[in-house]
């Protein structure tokens, strides 16, 4: 990889260079340099099969320019990209496309200029992780598999089984700067292991997941041996009628829910286009009481933090909802200075933003790369780090449980979309696997992977919640940018429909 050094210097010479050019009014560079390195898990226990794969890796690098014009025809904004080259050279290249790409944006205020706040992040990424070998990721793959292996050869469980997932290390490196004074730079790293265990002929699927920035505090087993628990668990599942059931939603469920349905209707440029499921509800109850969801982007220890933005401010906490009341939005600076000036914005929210100034705070304006990495190709737009899913609630899962007394546990889903955009909150999800009847208060008979989608309304979902575990477990899901802090939910009256059984 690029070193931060490297990528400072050629922001630093860029900005030398435009700075004298007579058609720009401002401008924002970013370099990145991004690392993706995985290893593939593949055991079948009955057909050969390397079991780890080899280890694969993209790299990349370059810079970004966004650029203010002054031209006959009035204020544009333009962006160009050059790849692998932090030369003078690659910002002419970039500044070009820039250029070609102009256009007028009559909601465009400002660049961003340095924050009073000051970063609460530093140096807080594990070198090792910066500097691992194909060797040490095999090994780490590996011992996912061992983790779940161990678990079916405990139960005697060794013929037909296929194990499947992949153990991902993301490094990222970024420098920002900009003719406003901004001058930022950040190193961070990710590892995580996701897994799923099946035994052939038995419809049965039980998944298991791990996250971490520290070597040290890395256990990429326990995603195989949860993976391989919830496969044998679930074996001898049962179909179930439609109608509505009182659920307990597992800790994947919730992350995938906030990811596809909730934190796309937190975002302030979904309000902006009128497309949230809290549109004008600023202020209202969206929720139960007892749920409070907040983003906290400098979480010390955590997968998603990040020292500053893509924009170069800094990280940190912003509320969302609290006790049940919607009281800000994610955005960036964009956003943020948009709506505060937008003649619309009482309609698209349901109060003057200019009251509430600190619920648009920009501190989640993002260039994240789809698999990971934050891209000197991206423009900004508005990105969760670590969502932290609250509670004034002391349950335990037992307690949960016994709350339901008969009803449903919903321990994965997946392919989750809203119906007919986010607005009307309308939304659908497969069950796919851990997931139970629960019959007078405890787990009882797995169901069948696959036979059941929830088909409700987010807005349902949230307002009829009855209870939430203290306890919260770090969880990702396929392609998601940010980590939920998720805990285990019950809701009452939950709408579940069968799907039809092949012929």
């Amino acid at each position: 990889m690029v070193t931060i050094d490297e990528l400072k210097k050629g922001v630093k010479e860029g900005l030398g260079f435009i700075k004298d050019l007579e058609d720009i009014l401002d401008a924002e560079i970013v370099a990145s340099s991004n690392a993706n390195l995985l290893t593939r898990l593949n055991y079948t226990s009955h057909i050969p099969c390397n079991g780890v794969e080899e280890p694969k890796s993209t790299e990349s690098y370059g810079l970004g320019v966004l650029a203010v014009f002054k031209t006959t025809d009035g204020i544009n904004i333009g962006f160009g990209s050059e790849p692998g080259d932090l030369s003078l050279n690659g910002i002419r290249k970039a500044l070009d496309k820039a250029r070609r790409n102009m256009v007028y944006d009559p909601a465009f205020r400002s660049l961003p200029s340095p924050s009073y706040e000051k970063p609460l992040l530093r140096e807080y990424h594990d070198q090792r992780l910066m500097d691992i070998r194909d060797e040490d990721l095999v090994t780490l793959g590996w011992r996912v598999l061992e983790g779940a292996i161990g678990v079916f050869n405990d139960k005697g469980v060794s013929d037909k089984i296929i194990i499947g997932g992949d153990l991902t290390l993301i490094q990222e490196r970024i420098a920002v700067g900009s003719t406003t004074g901004i001058d930022a730079y950040d190193e961070s790293s990710l590892i995580m292991a996701s897994v799923t265990s099946m035994i052939e002929g038995e419809n049965t699927k039980g998944s298991g997941w791990t996250t971490g920035i520290c070597m040290d505090k890395f256990y990429p087993e326990d995603a195989g041996i949860e993976s391989a628990r919830g496969a044998l668990a679930t074996r001898g599942g049962q179909r179930i009628d439609d109608g509505e059931y009182n659920v307990i939603l597992g800790r994947q469920p919730v992350t995938d829910l906030m990811n596809n349905i909730i934190i796309p209707s937190l975002n302030l440029s979904m309000i902006d286009a009128y497309s949230s499921a809290f549109l004008g509800r600023m202020n209202k109850n969206v929720a139960a009481e007892n749920l409070t969801i907040f983003d906290s982007g400098a979480l010390p220890g955590s997968s998603g933090s990040k020292s500053i933005t893509c924009e170069g401010l800094p990280t940190g906490r912003t509320d969302l909802i609290e006790k049940g009341v919607l009281v800000g939005f994610l955005t960036d600076h964009y956003y943020s200075l948009k709506i505060l000036a937008d003649k619309e914005a009482k309609k698209k929210l349901g109060v003057d933003p200019n009251d509430y100034k600190e619920a648009f705070a920009p501190r989640n304006g993002f260039r994240f790369e789809t698999g990971g990495g934050r891209s000197y190709r991206r423009r900004v737009s508005i990105s969760p780090t670590n969502v932290i899913v609250d509670t004034t609630d002391e349950f335990t899962t037992e307690d949960l449980l016994q709350k339901v007394g008969n009803g449903i546990y919903i321990g994965r889903i997946w392919y989750t979309y809203p119906m007919n955009g986010l607005g009307p909150g309308d939304f659908t999800s497969t069950i796919i696997g851990d997931s139970y009847l629960i019959k007078n208060g405890k787990l009882s008979t797995p169901i069948q992977p696959n036979t059941i989608r929830i088909n409700d309304n987010i807005n349902n979902l949230l307002m009829n919640i009855t209870g939430i575990t203290r306890d919260k477990r770090p969880t990702l899901v396929w392609a998601a940018d940010e980590v939920v802090h998720a805990p285990e939910i019950a809701i009452k009256g939950v709408r579940l429909s069968n799907i039809a059984e092949d012929r």
